[in-house]
């Protein structure tokens, strides 16, 4: 795990830690009290006002008329802020605040500040006018007056006159048609004009006074707004700023040195990068390809050329050559629309068993075709077919029980030699070991053959068809299987009869061995053009064989290799002795995995173990067979076991 003291990005969290202390403690009141506007043109508002839904309440001076709001802010009318200086009082346009004079600038559209007072004072409010002075209100029947001259107070008071008071005029001097109403308070600012617009009016706030706090830098707030006390935020230490930049600097300064540091040691390992990024990318790549790809039933007939060039037929369907976009050549396996594999939980295992595992000694499944019945799967494409068609010999008609007259088939190259069957023995057990412990889920295949053995150009075998598998985890060591699966002559015991013990990766073992037997007899287990009633009476060679080693092992070793008679030039260059330990260990092999109760036989473990052996150490397993035999084996030959009457199971 890296240290994340010397990272690069600790140092530049460290800087904005520091920076974010600083300014909370350097400038605490503008997070507390931020200054708020209601338009860009606006006043700056402030303590002691505060903006509705925007400010805190400590923000501004407990009472109602300190509370500003916002109106407008359409396209066509700017945004203005309003005050109520008493409750009750219609809303004014704030224009200005001046706040070292504690003064604000008010404007009523369409009307008359003075109106306003006629019926209420200022004294119901915290603010007063900034100057002021008296003028009394006249109401007078005609609007006429002997040398007086009274302005207008409104036009909203009609015949009611507004009229300053001065040293050389008092009220007795009014017309007889005129008498006094009231006299009140109005605002005379520098800009006033006896008789000019009365839509402005200058104020002053009494309380709360906050000059000490602006005079030093620093704001109010109220501490306490019940009893309205108020209080200064702190101000700016300068000390502190600079321990804050200096630290700043600091970090920064360790940050580019520990860069600096991390890119000499970048370009130093350059190298070890590419290289392990290249690994990196070769495994995804590897990862992609993979998975299996779904195909559509076009894709399929148009890699296959319309299914022009058939390999095979089987009860599941047919086999056909084809290629994909890239050259690669690939077998398609195109399903009956209406058979139990196509439309059946078989179609699914193999695709979800073969589709996640990859292993040079099991086929590669490339893609599939799900299409309403059309189901079709698609293989890498192996040349050479199946290792049956490199172990199918042809009986003499006039000695069928005596091996040693039994001769391969001439027709094809099927003439690989003791050395190469012995190497595709061990990479079928490789295949199945995999299948057995190198996956995520242990994988029973329920049907080893030769069938179902594919070899490739370079004769590497690779066990195929998952119709039958069966997924388990890797600790359960006991399967449930509710009928009978695989291909009659490999299926073990316990899969016809619990009797035998539990159905578990041993019955696959037990399929191998018979595979490994049926190489090295070179014979089919059924010969299918005898009839069955003939058949109970054909020789098992497996029970033969372990007789020839019960009798005389190494004359049985003798016997055995001359079972399959070569040519000179179909034996190659193998020699004699080689060649019978060869023959003489797989066999010892499949006897051991061919024992009757699945608690007697090896693991593929095992198997491999053996087979990667020299075999000079295995010895003859404890008769597996439960049939009695004759003294002489070759005079009367042992029957098969009871089981094999029983009815095929198909792939």
């Amino acid at each position: 795990m890296p240290n994340l003291t010397s990272s690069p990005l600790f140092f530049f969290f460290l800087q904005i830690v520091s920076f974010s202390i600083l300014r909370i403690h350097a400038g605490k009141d503008d997070y507390h009290c931020p200054t708020t506007r209601c338009s860009d043109y606006g006043p700056e508002i402030r303590f002691p006002f505060r903006l509705e839904h925007k400010s805190a309440p400590n923000c501004g001076y407990p009472h109602p008329a300190f509370q500003l709001s916002c109106d407008g802010g359409s396209e066509n009318i700017t945004t203005t802020t309003l005050i109520h200086i008493w409750p009750s009082s219609p809303a004014l346009v704030v224009e200005r605040i001046i706040y070292k004079e504690a003064k604000i600038q008010l404007f009523i559209p369409d009307g008359c500040f003075e109106a306003l007072l006629f019926n209420r004072s200022l004294s119901h409010s915290p603010f007063r006018f900034f100057r002021s002075t008296n003028a009394t209100v006249i109401n007078c029947s005609m609007n006429k007056f002997d040398n007086i001259d009274p302005k207008d107070l409104c036009s909203t008071f009609g015949s009611t006159y507004l009229r300053e008071f001065s040293d050389n005029y008092f009220v007795d001097d009014m017309p007889l048609s005129c008498h006094s109403v009231k006299t009140i308070e109005i605002d005379i600012g520098d800009d006033w004009i006896f008789g000019a617009s009365r839509a402005r009016a200058n104020l002053r706030w009494e309380l709360p006074l906050c000059g000490h706090c602006d005079g030093s830098g620093r704001s109010c707030y109220t501490k306490n707004m019940t009893t309205r006390t108020m209080g200064c935020h702190p101000g700016i230490n300068r000390k502190l700023i600079i321990t804050g930049v200096t630290l700043g600097l600091f970090v920064v300064v360790i940050g580019i040195f520990i860069i600096g540091v991390k890119a000499y040691q970048s370009l130093k390992c350059s190298k070890l990068d590419r290289e392990y990024q290249l690994k990196v990318e070769k495994f995804l790549e590897d990862y992609e390809s993979l998975k299996p790809t779904r195909y559509t039933f076009h894709e399929i007939k148009r890699m296959t050329n319309s299914f022009r060039t058939k390999l095979g037929e089987g009860g599941y369907g047919s086999v056909f050559k084809g290629e994909l976009p890239n050259g690669v050549l690939v077998a398609v396996k195109l399903l009956n629309g209406f058979n139990s594999f196509a439309d059946g939980d078989e179609f699914i295992n193999e695709v979800g068993t073969i589709g996640r595992i990859h292993h040079v000694n099991v086929v590669r499944l490339l893609g599939f075709c799900a299409e309403n019945l059309k189901r079709a799967l698609v293989y890498e494409f192996m040349s050479n077919e199946s290792l049956e068609k490199f172990i199918i010999i042809r009986r003499d008609p006039a000695s069928s029980t005596d091996y040693n007259n039994i001769q391969r088939s001439g027709a094809g190259p099927l003439f690989l030699g003791w050395k190469k069957l012995e190497e595709i023995a061990i990479g079928i057990a490789r295949g199945i070991k995999y299948l057995h412990q190198g996956c995520d889920h242990r994988i029973l295949h329920f049907d080893i053959k030769p069938h179902n053995i594919l070899v490739d150009d370079n004769f590497v075998p690779k066990v195929s068809d998952f119709g039958l598998a069966k997924l388990c985890s890797k600790g359960q060591s006991i399967v449930s299987v509710t009928a009978a699966r695989g291909t009659m002559g490999y299926i073990a015991p316990e899969v016809f009869s619990r009797n035998f013990g539990n159905v578990s990766h041993k019955s696959d073992v037990y399929s191998f061995g018979m595979l490994l037997l049926e190489m090295v007899g070179g014979r089919k287990r059924v010969d299918e053009t005898v009839e069955v009633e003939a058949e109970v009476n054909q020789v098992y060679f497996p029970e033969w064989i372990y007789k020839q080693y019960l009798e005389e092992e190494e004359e049985g070793v003798e016997e055995l290799e001359g079972t399959v008679t070569l040519s000179d030039d179909q034996a190659g260059d193998d020699d004699e002795g080689v060649m019978n330990n060869i023959a003489r260990k797989l066999s010892i092999v499949g006897l051991w995995c061919i024992q009757w109760y699945p608690v007697d036989r090896p693991s593929m473990h095992g198997v491999v173990q053996m087979l990667e052996g020299s075999g000079e150490g295995l010895t003859v397993p404890p008769s597996p067979f439960n049939s009695s035999a004759n003294s002489n084996p070759q005079e009367s030959a042992p029957r098969r076991p009871h089981f094999s009457h029983l009815s095929v199971i198909n792939e």
